[in-house]
């Protein structure tokens, strides 16, 4: 009502609906331009580390801790070119050309594209090529890729769906190059084992910690 001067809401099934109807002459400009302002890419930091982000998006305002998990397995050798599946904000790709100097071009890879323009900020000063896309993971990947990172999503709405992080594993088998790697961070119960194990001829965890684990595949089937 203070946007648009008339609108009415309800709620059952806890859940809230609002409807309002568009009067030109009654829509408040100042109101909207902060709305606006609220979810525009904003730059934060943790500790030494700083970052362009935008509120709305998967950890916006921290580092996720499984991904730090992951970055930490990360052996400096890795090169090539690699790819970020559901890369978010870009924390993963940052880590990685911190940690492995190897590495020739990055691809990134993210369906939510309010994410695209904070990610493309924290990896502008990139010396080697970056690609940023606008893709659903799920769908497959371009590939060939020496290397691929993900921590995949497994929610749909609140409940747990195991189902998009294999799909995001098969994508990953499909796009590596014969001799690629996958590195994979997940939370501890969720069930991939048995997808990378018909995906890869090599699985072995390298670390688990608060929940989380880490996995290295490697050997993609074909």
């Amino acid at each position: 009502a203070a946007l648009l001067g008339e609108a009415q809401a309800g709620s059952k099934h806890r859940c809230r609906i609002a409807w309002a109807r568009k009067d030109p002459a009654r829509i408040n400009a100042e109101l909207l331009a902060q709305w606006r302002a609220l979810g525009e890419v904003r730059h934060l930091a943790q500790g030494e580390f700083s970052f362009w982000t935008r509120p709305g998006l998967f950890a916006w305002d921290r580092i996720d801790a499984a991904s730090a998990l992951l970055t930490e397995q990360l052996p400096a050798d890795l090169s090539g070119r690699a790819a970020d599946a559901g890369a978010g904000w870009g924390f993963l790709s940052m880590a990685l050309l911190r940690r492995c100097p190897g590495i020739t071009a990055l691809d990134l890879f993210e369906a939510d594209a309010r994410a695209l323009e904070p990610a493309r900020r924290n990896l502008e000063n990139a010396a080697i090529d970056i690609s940023l896309h606008w893709h659903d993971v799920t769908r497959g990947l371009p590939g060939p890729f020496d290397a691929v990172v993900m921590n995949p999503p497994f929610h749909v709405g609140r409940a747990d769906d195991p189902a998009l992080g294999r799909a995001f594993i098969a994508s990953a088998a499909a796009a590596l190059a014969p001799g690629g790697a996958l590195w994979l961070v997940a939370n501890r119960h969720l069930p991939y084992e048995a997808e990378l194990e018909a995906r890869f001829g090599t699985v072995r965890r390298t670390a688990e910690h608060d929940g989380f684990k880490v996995i290295h595949a490697r050997e993609p089937r074909r």
